[in-house]
Parts: C-alpha cells; structure tokens; sequence
C-alpha cells in the first residue's frame, strides 16, 4: 500500500468488507506508539444517554418522592 501525491490510501476491499467500512463512512485516525490506528467514528449513543431525563422532573406527579416509589412497586 502506497500514500498518493495527496496523501491518500485506499484499504483493501476485503478489510472495508469485514470492517464495515463503506463509502462514506467517517473514520478517525490517532497515533500510538505502533503508528497510527484507523477506526470508524461512530455515532452511537450511550444506551443512558438516550434515556437520561426522558420522564423529566415531575414525571411521578408532584410531591412524589423517588425512594418511596421505588419502595412502593418493590412491594416494601
């Protein structure tokens, strides 16, 4: 593999295949100490993430204190 005139690579076919690679797809390149490593950037969310303050802050109703609805449908 060569770098071109205007510092481009092309990664084999097979390794885009296997790695997901596809036209498009964003990667990010850091150095190590080995020489530089290619991943794909993702976009994912962390599963917390996509749920932290969905219900919002009066989701219990007003009053409601937390612990003792975590005990209420715990059966305590």
């Amino acid at each position: 593999m060569r770098i071109s005139e205007r510092g481009q690579i092309t990664i084999p076919k097979p390794l885009r295949d296997r790695f997901g690679m596809h036209r498009n797809v964003e990667v990010e390149i850091s150095p190590t100490r080995q020489g530089l490593l290619i991943r794909k950037r993702t976009t994912a969310r962390h599963p917390v993430d996509r749920v932290y303050g969905i219900l919002g802050k009066d989701a219990l109703g007003e009053g409601v204190d937390v612990d003792e609805y975590v005990d209420e449908i715990r059966g305590r």
